[in-house]
């Protein structure tokens, strides 16, 4: 299998710079780092993808066996990174996203040498202990209008999770993004996303870590990216001046300034 045209690979910015691969989050694709590569792409060679059943992959390679856990889309990432034969990456994951590098990192350490998480969440669902931003009525109730209507839910609920309701452009993207989405897969996605619970693979994490939160975010509040940097050993947190939870669209500036800037160190 061609896993570059699987998973719609584009490769950009300096060929002969250090590697940073893109990974986009639930009902996104690689189009959404796209305020991103420019702040990157003079250093970096820089390699976006979209996940199986998301943005321009190939829809006849999804298993819903495969993408029923988180492992199955960083298996996807892995054969990313052996396809193109990447060492030491520098993998930046949004959302869900920032979840399946730790899981890829644990999976081929040698293919990935650092991680920056932007606006991450381990665990949706509040526990003891522990406030994910959810009760589990809260994601059943997502879930099942999700799965009963899912151009409507997107509709919905895009422009609250973009934030940011000033500039109804940014929400109206994200809508677009979803809606664009196979409905069947976004559901195995979706699913997938807000019942994991990747508290403990935070452990695992052996590389430089940047940890990106937003100063309001209803999917991942403060205290989510508060519990991640405590949980990353030697991790570095950053809380970004800017709400919603796609601080790259709606705060591109912030956004890229943080991830070069720790890039730089890893130099």
């Amino acid at each position: 299998m061609d896993i570059r045209h699987r998973n719609n690979v584009t490769i950009t910015g300096n060929p002969e710079g250090p590697v940073v691969v893109l990974a986009h989050g639930f009902g996104c694709d690689q189009n959404m780092w796209r305020l991103t590569v420019p702040a990157l792409a003079e250093d970096y060679r820089v390699v976006l993808f979209d996940y199986v059943g998301s943005g321009g992959s190939d829809l006849a390679a999804f298993t819903e066996d495969r993408y029923a856990t988180l492992s199955g889309y960083a298996r996807d990432v892995v054969e990313v990174c052996e396809a193109l034969d990447l060492r030491d990456a520098a993998f930046v994951g949004h959302s869900v996203s920032a979840m399946v590098g730790v899981l890829a990192a644990d999976m081929a350490p040698e293919r990935i040498g650092s991680l920056v998480m932007v606006a991450p969440s381990p665990r949706y669902i509040d526990d003891d202990g522990y406030r994910g931003g959810f009760s589990a009525a809260d994601i059943d109730e997502l879930l099942e209008s999700l799965e009963s209507n899912y151009l409507g839910w997107s509709a919905a609920m895009a422009p609250v999770i973009m934030g940011n309701g000033e500039r109804p452009e940014l929400g109206e993207e994200l809508t677009n993004s979803f809606c664009a989405t196979d409905p069947d897969m976004a559901r195995v996605f979706a699913r997938t996303t807000f019942l994991s619970d990747s508290r403990d693979d935070l452990k695992t994490v052996r590389v430089p870590t940047l940890v990106l939160d937003c100063v309001q975010d209803v999917i991942a509040p403060r205290e989510v990216g508060a519990y991640v940097h405590r949980a990353v050993p030697g991790s570095t947190l950053v809380t970004l001046d800017a709400t919603g939870h796609c601080p790259h669209l709606s705060a591109p500036e912030a956004t890229n300034a943080a991830i070069t800037g720790f890039l730089a160190e890893l130099r």
